[in-house]
This record gives structure tokens, sequence and C-alpha cells, in this order.
């Protein structure tokens, strides 16, 4: 039987106020960020989970996106549903539970991370705010932060770290990863997940995730990049000034785009020779 877990449905998402047009105009009707979006995800075949990818270049809403199906920032038009349930309709203490259920990987790891903490304290923070760091709880979350920090093949030597002044950028990410994979969420949203990586850390980061996906969790991958689309999921959708320009699957958005943006895109790659 299949089961959504996200169902968004004709949405909209519209910022007030001023802002700047080609630097020399400006307007103070505000500007839709998000226009008539509607898809779905859905699980996997059996117990294995789905992966989504939303494609576009910056300032094409995908951040916004993300924001809007955690219930961030609040629909202008349309509804955002998370397993069934809208979340323009549910309470403060509905939508807390909603979020717990995710995971969210921020796009910029030197802002979203607390730079006073550790490495360790920093990916068990979430698990201590949920259940607490006292008892048998503290010491299942310590050993869980602990592998993942493994898994993630961060150096056992930068655990007790400070964030604000040990990490490179790429290891921040590994972390943001690692603090959104703590609780097990059923479904994960990715701001650009790999963008600091290097070429050798990239893949395993990419395999961390696609092993939960096997195990059961979802996953909404933001990126600009199709080729990473492609590798991570097999279907996406194109973002092109907050609408969907395109959307199938990553394979043939690959190898045979109709939409002029996503053509662009491609052609945006960088090639041998």
């Amino acid at each position: 039987m299949t089961h959504l877990n996200v169902n968004v449905k004709d949405l909209g998402v519209h910022f007030k106020g001023r802002y700047r047009l080609f630097k020399f105009k400006e307007r103070g009707d505000g500007v839709w960020a998000l226009k008539s979006l509607s898809f779905s995800l859905a699980n996997g075949e059996g117990s294995k989970g789905t992966t989504l990818s939303v494609v576009g270049e910056s300032g094409s809403g995908k951040t916004t996106l993300l924001r809007a199906l955690l219930g961030l920032v609040p629909p202008t038009t349309g509804d955002v549903e998370l397993w069934g349930n809208s979340v323009r309709a549910m309470t403060d203490e509905q939508r807390l539970a909603a979020r717990r259920r995710c995971g969210y990987v921020p796009q910029d790891p030197y802002s979203s991370l607390p730079p006073t903490l550790t490495v360790l304290s920093a990916v068990l923070e979430p698990w201590s705010v949920v259940r607490g760091r006292r008892g048998g709880e503290g010491e299942k979350g310590l050993a869980k932060a602990k592998e993942l920090l493994a898994e993630l093949k961060l150096p056992e030597e930068l655990w007790n770290a400070r964030v604000r002044y040990s990490l490179s950028g790429g290891q921040r990410q590994r972390v943001a990863v690692a603090r959104a994979l703590i609780l097990e969420p059923e479904l994960l949203l990715c701001d650009e997940p790999t963008a600091m990586q290097d070429v050798s850390t990239r893949g395993e980061v990419l395999e961390v995730l696609s092993r939960r996906v096997a195990a059961g969790m979802s996953m909404i991958l933001v990126t600009h990049d199709l080729l990473l689309a492609r590798y991570a999921s097999t279907r996406g959708v194109v973002l092109y000034k907050g609408e969907i320009v395109e959307s199938g699957d990553t394979a043939e958005l690959l190898e045979r785009p109709s939409h002029s943006y996503t053509r662009a895109l491609l052609a945006a790659l960088p090639r041998l020779g």
C-alpha cells in the first residue's frame, strides 16, 4: 500500500516588503518565492524509503520550499501535508511532533551549528533536547553520536574539539548531517548536503544517506547539480523562479530534457576538454 510522506498541493509563498529589481528600480509589492507547486513523496517498495531531488540555481526557491515543508514559512496559497496531516491546520504541539519525525540539514553549516559546543556535544544536542541526557537515554545517545561520526569518517581526534575553531567547511557539514540523523528521522530534508565536500568525502556522505533510505527513511535532496540528483535519486523536479518547470525520472531529465532551463543547467556542468 502506498503511503504519502509529503503531499504538496498548489503551494505558493509570498514575501511582503520592498526589494530591489535589477539594482535600479524598486517595487513595494514583495516577491513570490514559490508559485503553485504540486508534488508528492511516497514510501518505496516494501520497507524502503524514497528520495526526491529538487534541482535549481540559487534563488530558485529551494530553501524556502524546505522551510515551508517544516512549517517554518507559512504558505500564502495551497497547503503541505505531512503523513496525511495539513501543516497549516496543525496546532503548535502537532507541528512540533511532526518536526521531530523530520531531520533537516541546513545549507550553511557555519551559521547553523552551535559554535561554542564540541563536535560530540553538537551532534548529541537534538537527542538531549528530545530524549534527555541522563541515565540510559544519555548513554544511548552518546553511543549513537559516536557511531554517526565514525560512519561519516570524521577523525576521532576532532570529536572533543570546539566547532568554532577546529573544523573545515566540509567537516562542519558532516557534523550537520550527523545532527540531522541522530533521532533516526522518517523524513530527511537536505539542503545542498555535499556542497562543501571534496570528491573523496562527497561519495561517503551520499552513501551514509543512501543506507538510511534503503532502511526506510525518505529524503528530499536540494541541489543545483543534475548529476548529483541522478546519483542520489530516481525522481526529480526542476525549480526555476519558484515554479516547477519539469519533473520526472532523473535519468530522463539528464538524457532528454524538455525545458530550456533544464538544458541550460546541463550545459553548465563541467566537462573534460
